[in-house]
C-alpha cells in the first residue's frame, strides 16, 4: 500500500543526497550512514531518537548522526512533509574541521531546532545544491553556514582574519570578477581556511564572497548595458550563468530589470 511520495535527488555536490517526502508513514527503528539534516515543511511528527524524544513541526529542523537508532511517525493523522540532506560523514569531517580550525566538533547535538534562522539556512542550502547551474562558491558557502550553525560554532570567541587577508580575496574578485573561482581557490590566495573566509569577509564587507561576486557581475552589466552590449551577451561576458540569472540579480539589487534600464537610456 502506498504511505505517501519519496523522491531521493542526486546534488551537485558529491556526498550529498537530498529526500523530498510527504507521507503518512510510519518508519521503524533504523540508522543511517550519513547525517541528516532537515526542515518539516507542512504537518507535524514525533521520533524517539538517540538524544531522545522529538516532536517537528512545520518550520523545525530535523538532524540525525550517523548510526544514530531512531523511528518516526505523523502527529494526527495528516501526512507531514519534509525536506533532508543526507551528507557523507567525510564531507561533515571536512566542513568541521574548516569551521573549527583544527579542534572540529562532529555531533549534532540537537535532534529538533526551532530556530527560524536555521531552518532559513537548511532551505537556502537545499536550493543552491538542487541547482546544477549554481556556482560552486554559493554551494560551498551554503552548507558551511549551516553545518557551522549547527554544530554550535561560537564566531564571537574566535579572532577576526587580518585585514589583508580579506583585502587579497577582495582584490581578487574585484580584479576579475567574471571569472569563475571556487571557495577553495579564494580561501588558498588569501591564506584563510574556507569558512573563516566567509565569515570574516562578511563581517567586513557586509556580503559573502560569493554574494559580493554577484554584486560586482551586476555592476559589470550595468557598465556594459550602458555601453550598448546586448542584454544576452552582457549576462554572458559577466559570469552568469544566463540572460535570466543576470535578470534575477540585476532586478533584486536596483529595483528595476535590466530591460526597464535599457529602455530608459534609448
Amino acid at each position: 500500500m502506498a504511505t505517501g511520495r519519496f523522491q531521493i535527488v542526486r546534488t551537485a555536490m558529491d556526498g550529498i543526497e537530498v529526500v523530498i517526502a510527504d507521507s503518512r508513514h510510519t518508519f521503524a527503528r533504523h540508522s543511517h550512514d550519513t547525517y541528516g539534516i532537515g526542515v518539516i515543511e507542512r504537518g507535524a511528527q514525533t521520533s524517539a531518537s538517540g538524544r531522545g524524544m522529538v516532536e517537528a513541526e512545520a518550520g523545525h529542523t530535523i538532524t540525525v548522526n550517523p548510526g544514530e537508532v531512531h523511528d518516526g511517525a505523523p502527529l494526527g493523522d495528516a501526512p507531514r512533509a519534509w525536506r533532508m540532506l543526507y551528507i557523507q560523514p567525510a564531507v561533515v569531517a571536512a566542513a568541521a574541521e574548516d569551521i573549527f580550525e583544527g579542534a572540529p566538533r562532529e555531533e549534532f547535538h540537537a535532534p529538533v531546532l526551532k530556530d527560524g534562522r536555521i531552518a532559513g539556512l537548511v532551505t537556502a542550502t537545499l536550493a543552491a545544491l538542487l541547482n546544477d547551474r549554481a556556482a560552486s562558491i554559493g554551494r560551498d558557502e551554503r552548507l558551511l553556514l549551516l553545518l557551522a550553525a549547527v554544530l554550535h560554532e561560537q564566531p564571537v570567541q574566535r579572532r577576526g582574519a587580518a585585514a589583508s587577508s580579506i583585502s587579497r580575496a577582495r582584490d581578487r574578485l574585484d580584479s576579475d570578477p567574471a571569472a569563475a573561482v571556487t571557495l577553495e581557490e579564494l580561501a588558498a590566495e588569501s591564506g584563510l581556511g574556507r569558512f573563516r573566509l566567509v565569515r570574516d569577509f562578511a563581517h567586513a564587507t557586509g556580503l559573502t564572497p560569493h554574494a559580493y561576486l554577484l554584486q560586482r557581475r551586476t555592476e559589470l552589466t550595468r557598465r556594459m548595458i550602458a555601453g550598448g552590449t546586448p542584454l544576452a551577451e552582457a549576462a554572458i561576458a559577466a559570469g552568469f550563468a544566463d540572460q535570466s540569472h543576470m535578470t534575477r540579480n540585476f532586478t533584486r539589487r536596483y529595483g528595476y530589470t535590466p530591460g526597464a534600464y535599457l529602455a530608459a537610456r534609448a
